[in-house]
């Protein structure tokens, strides 16, 4: 046979990794403007408000640079780097590939 049972599976299970790293890529601006991070800075009452406020008095006042919250309003207010969309493509594709390989287990 060309095409037997467990090459099927793994087909599937790249179809999910490169299907998941895809729509993890186009999401992420659309997750970071929903949460309140975006080009005219951190929307008030929003999560992003209430995460800028955390890391605030955790920090005694101020955001650190380079921090998690420094770095999600930067890529909320300017677009995600080439960088960060290879880490966001990357591990949306694993966690799709993982997703795939436990459900092939699944299957009959």
């Amino acid at each position: 046979m060309l095409f037997e049972s467990k090459k099927m599976v793994s087909v599937s299970v790249i179809a999910m990794a490169v299907g998941t790293g895809t729509a993890a890529v186009l999401i992420a601006p659309v997750a970071l403007g929903a949460m309140g991070f975006g080009a005219a800075g951190v929307a008030a009452g929003s999560t992003a408000a209430g995460m800028m406020s955390s890391a605030a008095v955790a920090n005694g006042g101020g955001v650190a640079a380079g921090s998690l919250i420094a770095a999600l309003q930067s890529a909320g207010a300017a677009g995600l780097t080439g960088v960060a969309t290879a880490a966001v493509g990357s591990v949306g594709a694993a966690a799709g590939g993982a997703l795939g390989w436990v459900s092939s287990k699944f299957r009959g």
